[in-house]
């Protein structure tokens, strides 16, 4: 799951710089919070959890909708952010079939999972902020390698084979750590003040796939 990555305007200047990534990560955290209130109104609501099971595909596109809308509305506040919460909130929705299924058969195992994902989120960031490397060659590798997982996880959907889909999820959190760090990078380096709701989109994908992709590993090696 992820976003088109075309480059902004320069940040040209410390406060533009400091007021991008404020605007950036506040949007984060309240996108975590709205998707925790759209997981736990999912996991209260046990036919929309089943509805989400039985057709995951339809959900898939459905959440699409807010998403593709804020894009052709990114400039237009506030309905652009409306768009973006409304996003947030389908998402968990959708992921609290997962929620529901770990949380009963393993307790204990969504929390570590969490644990692990702000650990190694607040480690790559870091990285990213300080490191003077620079990440633009990886932009291309990392979206071949999100298309090829995309498309190996949707053949495993039919196969359901155990190993594979650990393997699977294991890919899928080096994918996305890495797209941590590009797309960190790129908002250290790019973008402008007012353009911090399409980087806050592509974080909060990343963290979000990451969470799962973590939760995913450590259900199947207690499996």
């Amino acid at each position: 799951m992820g976003v088109s990555y075309q480059t902004g305007t320069l940040v040209r200047t410390g406060e533009e710089r400091a007021t991008l990534v404020r605007r950036t990560y506040s949007l984060v955290l309240v996108s975590v919070l709205v998707t925790m209130v759209g997981a736990t109104f999912g996991l209260s609501q046990p036919q929309l959890m089943a509805a989400v099971q039985r057709h995951p595909f339809i959900a898939f596109f459905c959440s699409l909708a807010p998403l593709l809308l804020a894009t052709r509305q990114k400039a237009v506040f506030p309905v652009n952010i409306g768009l973006v919460l409304l996003f947030n909130f389908v998402m968990g929705v959708i992921i609290s079939p997962a929620l529901f299924f770990y949380g009963r058969s393993q307790p204990g195992l969504i929390g570590q999972a969490a644990v692990l994902t702000i650990g190694a989120f607040g480690i790559l960031t870091l990285y990213a902020f300080v490191s003077r490397r620079d990440f633009s060659a990886w932009g291309s590798f990392l979206i071949v390698g999100l298309w090829v997982l995309i498309g190996t996880m949707f053949l495993n959907f039919f196969f359901q084979n155990a190993m594979v889909d650990l393997w699977l999820a294991s890919v899928a959190v080096l994918l996305f750590s890495g797209l941590l760090v590009f797309d960190t990078w790129r908002l250290r380096n790019f973008y402008g003040p007012d353009e911090y709701v399409g980087a806050a989109v592509q974080i909060y994908l990343d963290l979000l796939n990451m969470f799962m992709a973590v939760l995913r590993v450590l259900g199947n090696r207690r499996n």
